[in-house]
């Protein structure tokens, strides 16, 4: 059987955790900050989860992951 291919873009925005929560970073924190109290942009630092509903297609772009 072929190695499976990791998709790099996912790969780049994803990071699994031990349980196998996929952890990413928010948006909206590149431009137009000027708009966006301190406080919101002050929240868009922290990282969020993954939805666990797109759980399933993750494991399937990051097979090694």
């Amino acid at each position: 059987m072929p190695k499976l291919k990791t998709n790099k873009s996912t790969h780049k925005r994803f990071r699994v955790t031990q349980s196998g929560k996929f952890k990413k970073m928010r948006a909206g924190k590149r431009h137009l900050l000027q708009g966006k109290s301190s406080k919101r942009k002050r929240h868009l630092r922290q990282s969020d989860w993954a939805s666990s509903a797109f759980g399933k297609q993750l494991r399937r772009l990051l097979p090694y992951a």
